[in-house]
This record gives C-alpha cells, sequence and structure tokens, in this order.
C-alpha cells in the first residue's frame, strides 16, 4: 500500500504543482520518483513531527496541498495537538498519511502499533479517515484526499488483495461478499481474513456470511450497517484497534441510536492491552486474537448464541 501511495502521490504532483510531500525522515526511498523529478514537492523535514504538521498547516493556509507522511503512531499521537488545533481547528487542506498503522510493525513493540489512532481522530470536527484494504484502495483514497478540501487521514498498514471488483467511493462501504446469515464488517488489513473466513464458513459450514469493507471510517456508512443489520441475524466487527473507541464501537452506536432491531453483535479487536509481544505479523495476530481462524470460531459463538 506504501508504494501505492507513493506512486499517486507522485502522478498527482506531475498534473498540480500544488501538491506537496512532506516526510518525517521516514521511507524516504519511496518518494525517489517524486524527488528525482519535482524536487521542488518534496520535503524531509526530520524526526519533528509537531513540526512538520505546523509546516504543513501553514503550507495549506498558502494554497498548497500538503501531504504529511510518517510512521503511524508518530504522526498521529506526537503532533496530536497540532492536528487539532493547526489543521483541524482552521480546517487547513492538510494530508495525513501513516505508514504501518494497526499491528504492522509487529517486530518494533507497543511504541511503534497505532491501535488508538481511529479514536483520537474521529471526534475531530472536520476530520476525513480512509483505512484502505488494499493497494487499490491506498490510490484511490490518495486520489480521493487530494480532491478533499480539508483534513483528511489515511490508514496505510498492511494489504492482501481479495480480488474483489469494485469501485472506490469516499463516504460508501462495500459488500465485498453476499449473505443473509451474519455479516462481518471489516477494514484495513482484516478485510482480506474477514472475506476469507467468509468464505471457509460458507464452504465448510454452510453459513451465508455477507463481508462489508468500511475503507472511510468517517464519515461512515451508516446505510450499510443498517441494512446488514436488518437482513442479518448477527453483526461481527473486526479491526487492528483497540476495541474501545474504534470501528466497532461506531457501528455499534449506529444500530443502538436506530433501534429498529435488536442483533446479536460482537467486536473484535485489540482488548485493552498493549500489544508487548514481538514477533512475525502473522504471529502477532495470533497472539491477540485476530487470525482468519478466530474469525471463523467468533462467528460461530456468535451465530450458536443467536440460536439459543
Amino acid at each position: 500500500m506504501r508504494n501505492a501511495f507513493a506512486d499517486a502521490i507522485y502522478e498527482l504532483a506531475k498534473e498540480n504543482k500544488k501538491i506537496l510531500a512532506l516526510a518525517g525522515d521516514v521511507g524516504a526511498a519511496v518518494f525517489d520518483k517524486l524527488k528525482n523529478n519535482c524536487p521542488s514537492q518534496m520535503f524531509n523535514l526530520g524526526i519533528a513531527e509537531a513540526n512538520m504538521i505546523t509546516v504543513a498547516a501553514g503550507l495549506a493556509s498558502s494554497g498548497f496541498i500538503p501531504f504529511a507522511y510518517a510512521i503511524a503512531p508518530h504522526l498521529t499521537m506526537r503532533a496530536y495537538e497540532q492536528i487539532r488545533n493547526d489543521v483541524c481547528l482552521n480546517n487547513n487542506n492538510v494530508k495525513l498519511v501513516s505508514v504501518g498503522a494497526g499491528l504492522h510493525y509487529s517486530d518494533h513493540g507497543p511504541t511503534h502499533h497505532a491501535i488508538e489512532d481511529f479514536a483520537i481522530l474521529k471526534v475531530l470536527p472536520n476530520m476525513t479517515i480512509f483505512s484502505p484494504c488494499s493497494p487499490m484502495e491506498a490510490k484511490q483514497a490518495t486520489i480521493a484526499a487530494s480532491k478533499i478540501n480539508g483534513p483528511v487521514y489515511i490508514r496505510i498498514g498492511r494489504a492482501t488483495d481479495t480480488k474483489v471488483d469494485y469501485e472506490f467511493k469516499p463516504g460508501n462501504g462495500v459488500e465485498m461478499k453476499e449473505g443473509n446469515d451474519a455479516a462481518i464488517i471489516a477494514t484495513g488489513a482484516t478485510v482480506y481474513d474477514a472475506y476469507m473466513a467468509a468464505k471457509e464458513l460458507e464452504k465448510e459450514q454452510g453459513i451465508s456470511i455477507r463481508v462489508i469493507n468500511i475503507h472511510t471510517i468517517k464519515p461512515l456508512d451508516k446505510g450499510i450497517i443498517l441494512k446488514a443489520a436488518r437482513e442479518t441475524k448477527a453483526i461481527l466487527t473486526v479491526e487492528e484497534h483497540h476495541i474501545e473507541g474504534g470501528l466497532g464501537d461506531s457501528i455499534a452506536s449506529v444500530i443502538l441510536e436506530d433501534g429498529s432491531k435488536q442483533i446479536k453483535f460482537k467486536r473484535m479487536g485489540i482488548k485493552d492491552v498493549f500489544c508487548s509481544y514481538c514477533g512475525s505479523y502473522e504471529d502477532i495476530k495470533e497472539r491477540y486474537g485476530l487470525t482468519k481462524e478466530n474469525i471463523i470460531n467468533e462467528m460461530k459463538n456468535l451465530l450458536r448464541k443467536d440460536a439459543k
């Protein structure tokens, strides 16, 4: 996804001299093509994320469209005051792009995990949040962000393409797979495992599982969520984020406030711990219960409760 973002920003920058890339001294090689061909549109501002966001806000107020890029927890938490005050409070046209979101940096420890970013950013007025699940979505989210006049956060982590063909529309969830028994609603890296879990449940158990990809966390597609709540027996949400304050909480609020139907509901995510285990990406997902097999088991349990 990182390379897809870099390719998109390069193409955008060639067409529009107002498009700028700002880097927090990370992944500089990703921007080599931009730096070599559009040197006046690429700036490395060093390991100083708060300063980078303030610079981005100043550039935006002068008519530029800056994309500020850094490791996810450093970008969103070290510079949170600047994001709140310099960017969102002033509705500045700044694009925040995080790399290594979720549990992507599995072997770097909890300082490099970004499992709080939805919670702290979705409360900020004027903020749009994209959580792409594939290189295609990362590219389309970057293009879409360039057209939005206001703050945008793009969360880039791991990606495995489901090979489902669809059009990326900001603010619109995507039904990746049809199903009427239950629904799995996922975002980002978890979409692939959710999709594969649903396929296996259908093949092995004969359970019809709808899979919904929420690539836009804010604004949230309430329509696709309420449709799933009306048409299925249970909803399972999956995300590489704390279950408190994440996508699952937002979905639960939508369903509860609508009040048109009672439905079995379960959130999957990180359960109020720091992920202190260091290892491979697959190992850390297994350690904290976010594998395809975990999704299958949670869905079976949810439907078993529904049958009682």
